[in-house]
């Protein structure tokens, strides 16, 4: 098969240094900062107008793996971001990014003290595995997830 894997996931926000903030607490790191653009090539391939232009930066749980999935956040400047997030899960496209996490009541506690508004403490499902969700700052979902005690070890 020629499709691999996931390479990127594009996060829209209204403000990318709050985003950026939000994302590193939760341990994401910048790997690249693309600043202030919009290549003709770049607007043509993803069908926005020429003349657009977005300020972005791609993040990395682990800047060392380069084959680690990458946050790619960005603020469209020129059209300015716009919509919002599905206001819950049952609404149709992307809607939730789910983090492997081990340690996920250390990572829970550390997060709300840090601020986060969970949706829920960190639940059980019947093999052991254990997840719970927050939004970021424009209310896409997160979700961390712990499989440690899984009978499947995912």
């Amino acid at each position: 098969m020629a499709i691999k894997d996931f390479f990127h996931v594009n996060v829209n926000c209204t403000d990318l240094d709050r985003s950026r903030a939000f994302y590193e607490l939760v341990g994401f790191k910048v790997v690249v900062e693309l600043g202030l653009g919009g290549a003709p090539e770049m607007l043509r391939g993803v069908g926005l107008p020429e003349g657009s232009k977005a300020r972005a930066v791609l993040m990395l749980l682990e800047p060392d793996n380069p084959r680690g999935t990458r946050v790619d956040l960005i603020e469209w400047v020129e059209p300015a971001t716009k919509g919002s997030n599905a206001p819950d899960l049952a609404h149709v496209g992307a809607v939730r990014l789910a983090l492997w996490t081990i340690g996920i009541d250390e990572e829970y506690e550390r997060l709300r003290a840090a601020g986060v508004e969970f949706i829920s403490e960190p639940v059980g499902m019947g093999d052991g595995t254990r997840f719970c969700c927050f939004r970021d700052p424009d209310g896409l979902v997160l979700e961390l997830i712990d499989f440690s005690g899984s009978r499947s070890r995912a």
